[in-house]
């Protein structure tokens, strides 16, 4: 049984070696963020009771046209993204339509959110032990907002450590036995339910670290994989769609440019795919997406 003591050491120890590859900002740090935010928001969509998984949510996304409403799943991917893809700075308006996304109301007591994520940020509280208040104070105003809880959780870990951008970790983590009472093996501890929550968001950032190190592990080797192959590429607009796999979880097979075609972009992912470059990652003949 690990006490708080041990939780809060693993943590802190868990966090700096994250730190340090946050810091330095590889080049395919877009696509990592978007595939732990993928994770999270797969995780989110199972708390809200929905079935759709991660390949059902990224095409969700990336398959729909331009302007059209991904649907309440897909939101809840798009408010994952949006964490991912932005400074943490506390804004009214963007967290407005967060709320909006996870399908609750701005005015169900929401408007203070910004205040308690200050006085947070302000205090002298380690980024762990702010996470887990933050996220119990989101559960205490409206217990339905367990998701939201969690998206504010890594939004304040971000502000303390004072990252660039998020890093979507502990939505993740939310059916992990870190959660779990009896030895990860009984009832799901929900965000101030049990005593024993701060330990436990603890013990969920040392297995959501160690989650997203291997994951940056696996993207750095295919990164630089599609680096070598590169200067083979002679497609106009090739490095747009290199910059964009760099960036993303995924890119369309479709995607044109106004230096590439949809054929043009097909051939170009059919190379890709013979130097073994970008994986095909919707299984399908049609309708393809690509990432690293």
């Amino acid at each position: 049984m690990t006490s708080d003591a041990e939780a809060a050491f693993m943590a802190g120890a868990a966090l700096h070696a994250l730190d340090t590859l946050v810091r330095y900002e590889p080049a395919w740090a877009g696509a990592w963020r978007q595939r732990l935010a993928l994770k999270c928001a797969a995780a989110a969509v199972r708390l809200a009771g929905r079935a759709e998984d991660e390949a059902a949510l990224r095409d969700a996304w990336h398959l729909r046209s331009p302007g059209d409403d991904p649907g309440p799943s897909g939101n809840i991917l798009g408010a994952w993204r949006q964490l991912a893809s932005r400074p943490p700075v506390v804004d009214a308006k963007r967290l407005a339509e967060v709320v909006e996304w996870l399908g609750l109301r701005w005015d169900d007591g929401f408007a203070d959110l910004p205040e308690a994520i200050d006085d947070l940020v302000r205090s002298g509280r380690p980024a762990p032990f702010a996470a887990a208040t933050i996220a119990s104070r989101v559960v205490a105003l409206w217990p339905g907002a367990e998701v939201l809880a969690w998206w504010c959780a890594d939004f304040l870990v971000a502000q303390k450590l004072r990252w660039a951008k998020p890093v979507p970790l502990l939505m993740a983590q939310a059916f992990a036995p870190a959660f779990r009472t009896g030895d990860g093996r009984g009832k799901r501890i929900r965000p101030g339910e049990q005593k024993e929550f701060e330990g436990a968001v603890c013990l969920a950032l040392v297995r959501g670290a160690d989650d997203a190190l291997q994951l940056a592990s696996e993207l750095s080797r295919r990164a630089e994989r599609l680096a070598e192959v590169m200067p083979r590429l002679r497609a106009k607009g090739a490095g747009d769609v290199v910059k964009r796999l760099l960036d993303d979880d995924a890119v369309a097979g479709s995607l044109t440019t106004k230096s590439l075609s949809r054929f043009g972009a097909r051939r170009l992912f059919e190379r890709l795919q013979t130097f073994e470059a970008v994986r095909e990652l919707s299984g399908r003949d049609s309708f393809r997406l690509f990432g690293l």
